[in-house]
Parts: structure tokens; sequence; C-alpha cells
């Protein structure tokens, strides 16, 4: 189904430009693209495991898919997973992160896969005559589904670059007229810092992590760039996107259901998706929330007006004195303060059953009492919800996807070293 489909799309836009390959320095046509990949890949292996950001990525891609393999994509040093071959009927695995023991893929048959391609294409408006300008891994299943299906089953072609520094994300814009622009909150804010955000941008999108409302209005004000905000996962492809032409004013706004996605909200406050583009299952091992066309999340979510609200995750709930703590709903109260950049609230044990919530905060500006922020939080907030302990850092460290792991601060934020009031240099 998918290379018939490619074939489709690659004859149908023969003579048209494909990809942009670095590596290269050349675009590929859709009929290079097909020649190319019709060439034998020398492997008999069950499994083919696509790596990096350019033109081996793709043609590794589609040569399994014309063999009948199953794709693995994996970032460039990601080690290949020890997992035995998957049941027949499956075409794609997507590696999740898992931190300790036999990792556990999520297992896409071909039809699934390319409903999330058809639900995003829909939905978003992709369109040929607006590149997709690849600066996200190709392998995460944010940039698989947003970059690689969309050129390989509706022909929406690829810039793809070897770096997202600022100076490089000018240059390979330069290379078209219009273009689009997936990417993930951090690198937005460093775009939008060193004013680099391409003004040939047509359509923004962000995913990844949370886009924060102030990043979100100031790229709206400083470039005129409106950031789509986009949600989706691993298990079930795209969930849901804001396709408003103004930035939010609610930094719970995920947007509004894909297209051809249904949306429903458990006895457990936590998000369910059902749809064509859900996985079939985990390997090697199933689990209940995965199966029979439904994913059950474990984000709390409510919807509103056919809006819908991700309230934070039910493991990262803070318990008080049997008192529940949502964590991101106290960050987006400290983000309203001036001087605060980036903060991270979380709870850590103080006793067999209760947690103290605590608090990191990035002020870049210089020094700021505990006490602004805590009068700050008060304003808004009971007593019982606001930080008992704040720690200022230098930066957060969010990852190469903008993401940050309330588990990895846990484990470290005793050992923070660095004085309560004072932000690190």
């Amino acid at each position: 189904m998918l290379y018939d489909r490619w074939r489709q799309i690659a004859r149908a836009h023969a003579r048209e430009p494909a990809l942009w390959d670095p590596a290269s320095d050349r675009w590929w046509t859709f009929a290079e693209l097909a020649r190319a990949a019709d060439a034998a890949s020398g492997s008999t292996a069950p499994l083919a495991f696509p790596q990096g950001a350019g033109i081996d990525f793709v043609l590794t891609t589609l040569r399994a898919w014309r063999e009948g393999r199953v794709v693995c994509p994996l970032e460039p040093n990601q080690p290949r997973p020890e997992v035995p071959p998957p049941p027949t009927g499956i075409a794609h695995l997507k590696t999740t992160s898992a931190t300790r023991g036999t990792p556990r893929l999520v297992a896409f048959r071909e039809e699934q896969l390319a409903a999330d391609a058809d639900n995003i294409v829909a939905t978003m408006g992709l369109r040929p005559e607006w590149p997709n300008l690849a600066l996200i891994s190709l392998a995460h299943s944010y940039g698989f589904s947003n970059l690689i299906l969309p050129l390989l089953l509706h022909g929406i072609p690829l810039i793809v670059s070897d770096s997202a520094l600022p100076e490089a994300v000018r240059r390979r814009a330069s290379l078209v007229g219009a273009l689009t622009l997936p990417a993930v909150p951090a690198l937005w804010r460093a775009w939008i810092d060193a004013g680099t955000i391409p003004t040939q941008t047509r359509l923004a999108i962000s995913a990844g992590a949370p886009l924060p409302l102030a990043l979100e209005q100031q790229v709206f004000a400083s470039a005129g760039v409106k950031i789509h905000n986009f949600s989706g996962c691993s298990e079930s492809g795209g969930i849901a996107y804001d396709a408003t032409p103004t930035p939010r004013t609610e930094s719970s706004l995920a947007g509004t259901p894909m297209v051809n996605v249904q949306l429903a909200v458990g006895d457990d406050a936590c998000l369910e998706v059902r749809g064509a583009a859900v996985a079939a299952t985990y390997w090697p091992e199933p689990a209940p929330s995965l199966s029979g066309g439904c994913y059950r999340t474990r984000d709390l979510a409510e919807i509103r007006n056919g809006r819908v609200h991700l309230l934070g995750r039910a493991s990262d709930i803070i318990n008080v004195a049997g008192r529940k703590v949502c964590p991101e709903g106290v960050e987006a109260v400290l983000l309203r303060h001036p001087d605060v950049a980036e903060c991270l609230v979380l709870g850590v044990p103080a006793g067999d059953v209760r947690e103290e919530v605590v608090a990191a905060v990035v002020v870049p500006r210089g020094r700021v009492p505990a006490e602004s922020l805590r009068d700050h939080l008060l304003a808004v907030l009971p007593a019982w919800q606001v930080p008992r302990e704040w720690r200022f850092v230098g930066q957060l460290g969010a990852n190469e996807r903008g993401k940050l792991s309330r588990a990895e601060w846990r484990r470290r934020f005793p050992g923070i070293n660095c004085a309560s009031q004072t932000p690190a240099s």
C-alpha cells in the first residue's frame, strides 16, 4: 500500500523537486528519488533502520517499503533495539523513551501510518508550493509524520538541513519563495531571539513540548508569524491542532481535534484518542492502554466547546497533604511574572505519602527575591499550591525536542548547586 502510493506520487510529480539534500548539495526530483529507490537495498533482514537527516534516510525507507520490511527509524547515534520481528501486517515501529529494560516499541500497520499523514495534511493544509523545512529529527514521530510521510505520500517537497542554527535556517529558507516550518518551542525561542525567523514562512508549527503563550505572542508581534500549536504522540499520531490565525490566550489550549480523530475524556479524567491512525499495539509486550483502535493517554484533559485543553500528566500531579496540585497550572501563572523566562514546578517527597511543591526558575535579568515570586502566585493561587522551595538556575536544559523531564529533575533537584535566591550564571 505505502509503496504503491509512493509510486503514484512519483509519477504525478516526476519532474518536480522533491528533496534538497545538503550532503550532495542538490535537489532530487521525484523521478530521481524513484529511480534511486528501485536499487536493491542489499539486506534481507526483517527490519530496516533509517538514520540521519538526508537522502539516505528517505531511500532506506522507500526500499524497505518496496521489499516489505518493517521500518524502525533511529536517531543518528541510537543503537538498534533488540526485539523480535513483529507479526505479519506490521510495517512500522516507533521507539519510545523507555529508560530501562527491554525497549517498548509502538507498532503500526501501513494503513494506520498513512491515515496519520492524511489527517496532518488535511488539518494543517500542507501544500506542495510550501516545502517543509526539516529542522527536527526525521526519526521522531513528529518529524516522520510531518516531513517524511507528506513527502512520500502527498508530494510535499522537503528541504533537509544539517543544522538548526539561525544562519543555517536563513540559508536553507533562501532556496524557496515560501515554506512550512515545523519546529519545537526551544527552536522558536532561539530563532526569535536571533531575529532569523524566515520571511518565507507561510505555515509555522510547534510540537514536541508545550508552546509558551509568551513565546507565541512574541513571535506574532515581532515577526508577524502565527505559530500553530500541534499536539500528538507516538501511539496515535496527531491529536489536536490550533488552526486559529492569532495567538492563543490560554496555555492549556491544544486546539481542536485533528480531521478524522475522535477525542473523549475517560473516567480517570485522561484523554482517549480513537481513529484510523491509532497504532495497532505495543511491541513486544502489548498493553491495555493501546488496543482496539483506542489509545488511553495519561494526559489530564477537558474538552470545552469542541476545543481540547491539556492539563498535565496524571503522573505529574503533586499530592500536598491529600490535595492535588497540577504543576502546569502553577507554571502558567509563574510565567506571567515579568522577570521569569522559564520555570519548572514539581513535587518532591516530604514523607511517606506527602510531597512538597518546589520550583526551578530561570531569571535572566538578575536577582529576584523568592518573596516576589511567592506574592505573584498568591495573588492568583491558594497558598498550598505555591512552591515551598525555590532554586534559581541558568537554564532548565530542555532536550533536542524542547521537552523537560520532571522525572529527571526530581532525581537531581536536591543536588542543584546554587543559592536559593541567586540566579546561576
